[in-house]
Order: structure tokens, then sequence, then C-alpha cells
């Protein structure tokens, strides 16, 4: 108990200089220590959030980070996952303050999902199809696609923009790795985003898909959606987004 109540001084001295320097210890090896330990933390959120770092002062950008890095207990000591706890912290801990821009969580959130788009694993359960299987197989959205919702054009973000209010309408996404690996993103209308998450919950066949949308859409003719449906999915099939369930 006394060694691991040492640990937790040694601990908290990185995480938090303002704290009594571990007995033992001296401020230069314990600064060189707490610099080696923040800056390669820092780093990965650097490269995981590069817009919204570039909308920040440097000086303001390292002070959000070295709040993090105090008041946030990483449940994952695996680094790439650094990016996924400092979205957590921006969504349960942190509290936004006036140089803060409205759009802030919506920003990281969307950058977030670029990082987990570009290291998915490809699912072995998952093939690619052809256009003519559409009726003959069950339908999934790839791994490496994700749909989300914002009320910001995050994907214009940048210094030069910078939405002070929300869009009129929802802006829907569905962000993939295309062929080449590549993270590339899709703007999707409110049907089209409908139909790919209902097909990530769990896949369908497309009958399936065109009975659910008959009895969403009951004021809709079943053969305009049937053939609008078929038409998103040939779509989605060519960009890797919708693939075939191999089990």
């Amino acid at each position: 108990m006394a060694f691991q109540a040492v640990q937790q001084r040694f601990i908290d001295y990185i995480r938090d200089p303002n704290r009594p320097l571990p007995e033992g210890t001296d401020l230069r090896r314990m600064t060189i220590y707490r610099e080696l330990f923040f800056n390669n933390m820092k780093g990965f959120v650097d490269n995981g959030f590069p817009v919204l770092r570039s909308l920040y002062h440097e000086r303001d950008w390292l002070a959000l980070v070295q709040d993090f890095f105090v008041k946030h207990d990483c449940s994952s000591p695996i680094f790439l996952d650094i990016a996924q706890e400092f979205l957590l912290f921006l969504q349960d801990e942190y509290q936004p303050g006036p140089g803060d821009p409205d759009f802030m969580l919506e920003l990281a959130h969307y950058e977030w999902l670029e990082l987990v788009v570009a290291t998915e694993q490809d699912d072995p359960l998952q093939q690619v199809i052809t256009l003519e299987q559409i009726d003959s197989v069950k339908l999934v959205l790839s791994a490496s696609a994700k749909v989300a919702q914002y009320r910001y054009e995050v994907q214009r973000i940048s210094p030069e923009y910078r939405p002070e209010i929300p869009s009129h309408e929802p802006q829907f996404f569905c962000i993939y790795r295309d062929a080449e690996d590549e993270v590339c993103f899709l703007q999707l209308q409110a049907l089209s985003a409908q139909v790919l998450g209902y097909i990530s919950q769990q896949g369908q066949v497309f009958q399936a898909i065109c009975d659910w949308l008959a009895a969403t859409y009951p004021e809709m003719a079943a053969g305009v959606l049937e053939s609008g449906c078929r038409q998103l999915l040939q779509q989605m099939i060519a960009k890797g987004i919708v693939m075939g369930d191999r089990t």
C-alpha cells in the first residue's frame, strides 16, 4: 500500500504540477517526466482534432488540453483511444467558456468519426457485392462507414468559416473509407440517412427495407419509394458503403 501511495503521488504530480512534489524526487527530473507524458498525449489530441485546434490560439488550446490531462481519467491505455477520451471529456466534464464555439462538440465528434473510419478494421463477415445482388443478399452498412447528424455544417468549419448559428435544416452525413483507403464524406438527404441508419442497426434484405419505408411513409406511393431506395442503395454499393452479409 505504501508503494501504491508513492505511485499515486507520482501520477498526481505528472498530471498536475501544482500538486506537491513527490517525496524523494527533484523538480528537474519530475519536469522531464511530466513533459514527456504530456507532450505525447497532446500530440495525439492535436492529430485527432486538427480543425478544432486551428480555431484556438496556441495558449488557449494548451490550456484546454491541460484541463483534459488533469481532470479526465482515461479508461483505455491505448494511445489511439485518446481521441475518444478527449471527446468524452468535452461531452461530460468540460464546461465551455466564452472563447469556445457553440459547434465545438459537434466538430469534435465529426473529427473523431473521421479517425474511427480511418482505423476501423474490415469485417470478415461483410463482402463487396455487385449491383445485381441487391435483391438476393442481406444488406449491411460497411464497418468503416458511419452515419451522423449535426446541426452545423461541420465539414465546412475552418478558421475562415465559423458559423454562429446552426443551419436551418439538420445536416446528415455518411463518413466512409473508399477502395483506396481514403476517408471521404457524403452529404445525405434526410430520407437517405434514415435508410442507411436502418440498415446499420441490424442489416436487412432489400424487400424488408422497402416494406419498412412503405410503413414509415404511407403518404408516398410504394413504387416511388422502392425505386428511390434501389437507386440510393446502388450508389451506396458502388461506393462500398453498403455491403453484403456473408452469414
